[in-house]
């Protein structure tokens, strides 16, 4: 459990950041700044907090078995009920 709730503290912390590089650059393409030093440090840190955000999910594996064909998501090999 406490690699999930890694996972899941680490993947809001990346998200949160990605969100906010994001909005910060959008808040530019509003105000018609699309080049010059701020468009650059901006769109350094949205692609910077992309290719956080896509190295740390890269590693999600998820079985997509279970929903196709009634096994347990927990792996076990017999459902309870």
């Amino acid at each position: 459990m406490i690699v999930k709730d890694d996972f899941r503290f680490q993947s809001h912390v990346l998200l949160v950041e990605l969100d906010a590089a994001t909005t910060q650059l959008m808040m530019l393409v509003v105000a018609g700044e699309l080049s010059g030093v701020h468009w650059d440090k901006a769109f350094a840190r949205q692609s910077a907090a992309y290719s956080a955000w896509v190295g740390a999910a890269a590693g999600v594996q998820v079985d997509p078995m279970p929903v196709l064909d009634g096994r347990p998501a927990d792996g076990s090999l017999t459902q309870e009920t």
